[in-house]
């Protein structure tokens, strides 16, 4: 029985203008670094630092960033990869891997950081609600795509999906999970949720980042139960389904262990701008002989 309502998809992830081909993949993730770069900068400078760091580890960050997750989807997901000698970088085919981008990225962006003379800590908390609205944001490229959607279902918000998209066993499906669309929401939410944490209370650096880890690789667990794409198993369960588990423990133990019996070496929530000095010298050059006379 088909459903009564659903959500229908592109049948095309390419849009012509003209000569222009324009990759609606490639253009979601440029949408996504632009808001996770205006969030960070905004939060940054409110707590003293400057827009030009921000851009620079954007640059750096973005760059590493994409080769990692190329990296990770190449490795992890070899059998998906174009038997072409181009096949290895076409991300405009879809392919990164969320794990090997951040790691990458965030290892190159800690590094500018740290050749700046700014805290990465404190910048790491900075980030964090950005790059959560980032990947929620990225994953509309997987609906132009048609890729990395769940189950079948027969709820009113089923993801319509062409034939050619479906995998073998699902062939007779026509609606499925829209774990985008999950994913988009969820990350929103949670990007507010450490706003939230960051505005209410005191959270020793880089704790914001922590339980940015936690929140997305605890709702990346559940994501992995119904997506359906290829994906290697290990323990009968999807490989990134235990990456998540794993993460997802170590940041919560870390992010209480930080907070909360940790010692030494803390840093304040917020960073104030520091006064400017005044230069130190003699108050007055005034030749031998002619002071002046008080009044």
């Amino acid at each position: 029985m088909p459903p009564l309502a659903s959500i229908p998809s592109p049948h095309s992830g390419v849009i012509d203008l003209g000569p222009l081909h324009i990759h609606m993949y490639g253009l979601m993730l440029l949408v996504a670094i632009a808001a996770c770069v205006w969030l960070t900068g905004v939060r940054w400078t409110r707590l003293g630092g400057d827009w030009d760091l921000v851009l620079r580890v954007a640059v750096w960050g973005v760059a590493f960033g994409i080769v990692g997750a190329r990296i990770y989807h190449d490795i992890t997901s070899w059998n998906e990869v174009p038997d072409h000698w181009w096949g290895a970088f076409a991300v405009w085919q879809g392919g990164l891997g969320v794990w090997g981008g951040i790691l990458f990225g965030c290892i190159a962006g800690a590094v500018v950081i740290y050749r700046s003379g700014e805290s990465v800590r404190l910048f790491a908390d900075a980030v964090a609600p950005g790059l959560l609205i980032a990947q929620g944001i990225g994953r509309w490229g997987n609906w132009f795509n048609q890729e990395l959607f769940g189950k079948p279902t027969n709820l009113p918000w089923g993801l319509e999906i062409d034939e050619r998209h479906r995998p073998p066993q699902y062939l007779l499906s026509d609606t499925f999970h829209p774990t985008f669309l999950y994913e988009f929401i969820y990350d929103l939410g949670m990007a507010g949720v450490l706003l939230l944490i960051g505005w209410r209370f005191r959270i020793k650096p880089p704790g914001l980042f922590a339980l940015y880890v936690a929140f997305y690789t605890f709702g990346r667990t559940f994501e992995e139960l119904l997506r359906v794409d290829p994906s290697h198993h290990f323990l009968g369960e999807r490989l990134n389904f235990w990456v998540s588990v794993v993460v997802c423990v170590c940041s919560v133990a870390f992010f209480v262990w930080w907070q909360f019996f940790h010692e030494g070496g803390d840093q304040p929530t917020v960073r104030r701008s520091k006064p400017r000095e005044i230069p130190k010298g003699p108050a007055m050059a005034v030749p031998k002989g002619r002071v002046r006379p008080r009044r």
